[in-house]
């Protein structure tokens, strides 16, 4: 039974992943597209959890880490983005 799950759940994260794609792509607004990449970063951390699972093996932890903290540093930084325009100040408040 949970092969049969597992299989249908790769099926439909791969599903949402491309009508995200779009959304990425044609997205109205900015705010459209980050939260677009956003829940692309999170459908791919549930991929690799699928695939772990269906693979019986945890030697995809630490890419599923990692692809974890970047979509985080990456939503960090595009919101900070629109909200100000930059990303990195230099400390210097003339």
């Amino acid at each position: 039974m949970l092969p049969i799950v597992t299989q249908i759940s790769i099926v439909f994260l791969s599903l949402s992943m491309f009508f995200l794609l779009i959304r990425l792509v044609k997205g109205p607004s900015m705010a459209d597209r980050v939260v677009a990449l956003d829940t692309i970063g999170i459908n791919l951390i549930g991929f690799i959890g699928l695939l772990m699972i269906m693979q019986n093996t945890i030697l995809y932890a630490e890419a599923l880490l990692i692809i974890a903290i970047l979509a985080f540093i990456s939503t960090l930084s595009f919101a900070k983005f629109l909200e100000g325009g930059i990303v990195i100040d230099s400390g210097n408040s003339d």
